[in-house]
C-alpha cells in the first residue's frame, strides 16, 4: 500500500473524523481494561470445581471491545493516519519536507495538528510546527 502522504491542512481537514474515531478507541480501552481487571478478579477467586459465573461473561465483553477496537485502528489506517497510543490518543499523519519523511502529530484533546516530528524520533521528539524548516 502506497503511503499517504499529509499536509497540515489536509491533516487538520481530516481531524474531525479522526477525533471522533480515536475518542471511540480511547473510551474502548479505557473500559477494556476495566473489563480485563474484572475479569482477572473474577477468575482469582473461581476454580473448576466453582467457577465464578461472571468471569465467562467478562472474558466475551473484553474480547468484543478489543474488536471494535481493532476495527477503530482499522478505521484511521484507511485514512492513512497511524495511531501510536491508547492512554492519550495520539496519531501521526505521515507527511514529509523537501523529501524527508516525517510525522505531523497530533494528540486527542489539542486543537489541531500544532506538532511534528522525525519518522524515528517518536513523541519524545515532538516539536512546533514553527520550528519546521522545509
Amino acid at each position: 500500500m502506497t503511503r499517504r502522504c499529509f499536509t497540515v491542512e489536509q491533516a487538520d481537514r481530516t481531524l474531525p473524523l479522526v477525533r471522533r474515531i480515536v475518542q471511540d478507541i480511547v473510551d474502548g480501552y479505557e473500559r477494556w481494561q476495566a473489563l480485563v481487571r474484572d475479569f482477572e478478579l473474577a477468575t482469582a477467586s473461581s476454580t473448576a470445581e466453582a467457577p465464578d459465573a461472571d468471569a465467562d461473561r467478562l472474558q466475551r465483553e473484553a474480547q468484543r471491545l478489543a474488536v471494535d477496537i481493532e476495527g477503530f485502528v482499522g478505521e484511521l489506517e484507511q485514512l492513512g493516519v497511524e495511531f501510536k497510543g491508547y492512554e492519550d490518543g495520539l496519531v501521526d499523519f505521515p507527511s514529509e519536507v523537501d523529501g524527508r519523511p516525517i510525522y505531523l502529530c497530533w494528540r486527542l484533546g489539542e486543537p489541531a495538528v500544532q506538532y511534528w516530528h522525525e519518522v524515528n524520533a517518536g513523541v519524545a521528539g515532538r516539536q512546533s510546527l514553527c520550528h519546521l524548516v522545509a
